[in-house]
């Protein structure tokens, strides 16, 4: 059917109001209440912005759009596996639109690195990391996370974005998190925690991401 296929005693248009791009440019901007901010969607997966500031929320929103651009990303370094900078132009995006004066703010990065023993049979790991990080998000402060899989060396990588050290530190501190752990210890030949820490300044003028320092 086509535009001019339209049924006798049929409105050719929806009889609701029209918005011109004028209009809607200029309506407020309301923040979704709960964004997925990993690979699990489920409700107790969400995370809910209304728990966290404006600079925590901006930027967790703005996660949603990070990416990973490399293959090797299980050896490359950090900041040159992610779009980061596509999420700081929407970080920006996003202080612009809600008129939001940024405070220099700086967030807690894990990035995991690690490899599997040859040979063993690992497919439970995911649910024990899922139970992981449903625990972690309820605990707060949770704005990101994701994981590759491994590569033909069976390595890989694994990244969490918190709001603060300490809250890493609480949402690391379950039951699941703690099963998880176990199976770290005896299924992984090799493991490593990096450290990082992503800076934007005030303004949203400028950001790094160094070594944690503090």
């Amino acid at each position: 059917m086509t535009i001019n296929d339209v049924p006798p005693g049929k409105a050719s248009f929806p009889a609701g109001p029209i918005l011109h791009q004028k209009t809607v440019d200029t309506l407020p901007y309301e923040a979704p209440r709960h964004i997925v901010m990993s690979p699990y969607v489920e409700k107790e997966h969400l995370l809910d912005l209304e728990t966290l500031d404006v600079e925590n929320g901006i930027l967790a929103e703005a996660l949603t759009k990070l990416n990973c651009l490399r293959e090797d990303y299980a050896t490359a370094p950090y900041l040159e596996t992610f779009n980061w900078g596509e999420v700081m132009d929407r970080v920006r995006e996003l202080t612009t639109t809600r008129k939001h004066d940024w405070r220099e703010t700086t967030f807690y990065i894990v990035a995991f690195r690690s490899r599997y023993v040859p040979g063993i049979d690992y497919s439970h790991l995911g649910d024990l990391d899922k139970a992981a990080h449903a625990e972690a998000t309820a605990s707060g402060g949770f704005l990101k996370y994701w994981f590759g899989t491994p590569n033909q060396d069976l390595r890989n990588l694994a990244t969490c974005i918190w709001r603060s050290r300490e809250d890493a530190k609480k949402g690391g501190i379950g039951p699941a998190h703690k099963e998880a752990v176990q199976a770290v210890r005896t299924m992984y030949a090799e493991w490593r925690i990096d450290q990082h820490q992503l800076i934007i300044r005030d303004g949203a003028s400028s950001w790094e991401i160094t070594d944690w320092t503090a």
